[in-house]
This record gives structure tokens, C-alpha cells and sequence, in this order.
């Protein structure tokens, strides 16, 4: 037997004897399992801006397990099994890449995401955004409905265009603000504001979840780097002037480029 089949049919064995002996395996449902699913892909996320490769591989175990859960779960409601599972993504994946078991030419990566859109309208979809799942953060939600309208034409010309809108969208919210705007208002601009420049990011090739997550761990980085080297001489950061923290921040900063 392939090592692959091999090695996934003991998941499933492991899966069918958690599932009737262990009490907590017994006790749990989708519902209850929905959040810990959720924590498992922010893990995985975290190990893959982090480029280690160990980890990555133990947190898509950890997310294979939850896979074969909910599939174990769907099998005793005889609503589906594994089997059903893994046919209807194969099913899904041959038609909506008719390039590669079909006929169809495209030209590069651009025109397989735009006909994916396309393919799935002829599905019986009603919308292009109906697949943007409603709980997803507003980041990567504002990513994706731009990525899906994209497919279907729904997109600026030029990058300068983009630029335009996001320096448009800056003096709109200054403009709230200077003149106190209601609360309301300010978020709405901006709100425009965030959407644009997630907007900008796609023309320029970034990820902005990306992006913004690098500079999260960046910070944290440095202001710890603040803590720790303060404490070192004796002194508490709550203490501290922002023009003494400062210096430490810049120090951080030096020693990352020299890394």
C-alpha cells in the first residue's frame, strides 16, 4: 500500500477508536470543535510567517485530525463520510481547472483565479461574494471580496488609479476629523480609507494580512526589546519618557539591520 494511503488510513483507525472510548473525543460535536478548528489554522498561520517548517508540519496535523473530526462526526448523522468528503473536492477541483483535464488555454496564474470565478457563477452562485465567508476578519475579508470581483472584471485599470483613491480616501477622513465629524462618519472614512489601501496592496503584490502581521511581530519584538534592556539597568518602562524608550527602540532597530 502507498505510504500515504498507508499513514492516512491510521489517522482514520485512531479517529474511529477516539471517537467510542475516549470520554472527550465521545463528548464532542462541530459546534464545539468549530473554535478550536479556528485557533488551529491561526497556529499554522503563525508557523508559516514564521518559516518553521517543524512546526508547520504539527499544526497541519493538527488541522488533518479536525478535518477527519468533522468527517467522522458527519458519518454517524449519515450525512457524509470522508469518502464523500475527499470525492467532492476532486470532483470540484477537476472542473474548475478544465486547462488542465479539458480543453480550455489560459495565459498564467491571473486567468485560472478569474475563470475559477467564473466556472463557480455557472454553478447555480448568484453572486461572485457569496463564497466570502461572513466570520472572516475584516482584513482578509476586505482581501478576498476584492480578489473575487476581480474575476469578473470589477477592477481598476491602472495601479496609479489605486494610489489615487487611497490619497483620495486620506484627505476624505482628514477632512471628517479636522471638522468633528460625527463617530460614525470617521469610521466610514475611515473604513474607506483601510478598504483602498488593501486595495493597493493586490496592485503591488502584498498580502496585507501579511504585512500587517510582520509589523505586529515586529513591534512586539522591539518593544520587548525595550523591556528586557531597560530592566537590565534597573529601570521599569511605565517609568520611562517616550524619548527614553526611544532609544532603545532605535537600538532594536540598529541591531535587526545588522542581523
Amino acid at each position: 500500500m502507498d505510504k500515504r494511503l498507508k499513514a492516512f488510513e491510521r489517522l482514520l483507525n485512531i479517529m474511529d477508536d477516539l471517537r467510542k472510548d475516549c470520554p472527550w473525543d465521545k463528548e464532542q460535536t462541530m459546534e464545539t470543535l468549530r473554535h478550536l478548528t479556528i485557533e488551529e489554522v491561526y497556529e499554522l498561520s503563525d508557523a508559516i510567517l514564521d518559516k518553521n517548517l517543524n512546526e508547520v508540519k504539527g499544526e497541519l496535523g493538527d488541522l488533518m485530525l479536525h478535518l477527519v473530526f468533522y468527517s467522522k462526526i458527519g458519518s454517524e448523522k449519515k450525512a457524509f463520510d470522508i469518502t464523500d468528503v475527499l470525492e467532492a473536492i476532486s470532483d470540484k477541483l477537476v472542473y474548475r481547472h478544465p486547462h488542465i483535464y479539458g480543453d480550455v488555454k489560459v495565459n498564467g496564474a491571473e486567468e485560472v483565479k478569474d475563470n475559477w470565478e467564473k466556472l463557480k457563477l455557472k454553478e447555480g452562485k448568484k453572486s461572485v461574494l457569496e463564497g466570502v465567508p461572513k466570520s472572516l476578519p475584516p482584513l482578509v475579508k476586505a482581501y478576498r471580496i476584492q480578489e473575487k470581483v476581480k474575476g469578473v472584471g470589477f477592477e481598476w485599470k491602472e495601479r496609479d488609479q489605486v494610489w489615487d483613491k487611497v490619497i483620495e480616501e486620506m484627505h476624505e477622513l482628514k477632512h471628517e476629523v479636522d471638522t468633528s465629524a460625527p463617530k460614525e462618519k470617521v469610521e466610514d472614512e475611515l473604513g474607506d480609507l483601510l478598504f483602498a489601501i488593501v486595495n493597493y496592496a493586490r496592485y503591488v503584490g502584498v498580502n496585507p494580512e501579511d504585512a500587517l502581521e510582520r509589523t505586529n511581530k515586529k513591534f512586539i519584538r522591539r518593544f520587548q526589546f525595550i523591556e528586557t534592556e531597560s530592566g537590565k539597568e534597573g529601570k521599569k518602562v511605565e517609568d520611562m519618557t517616550l524619548e527614553e524608550m526611544d532609544v532603545y527602540w532605535n537600538k532594536a532597530k540598529r541591531l535587526e539591520i545588522d542581523d
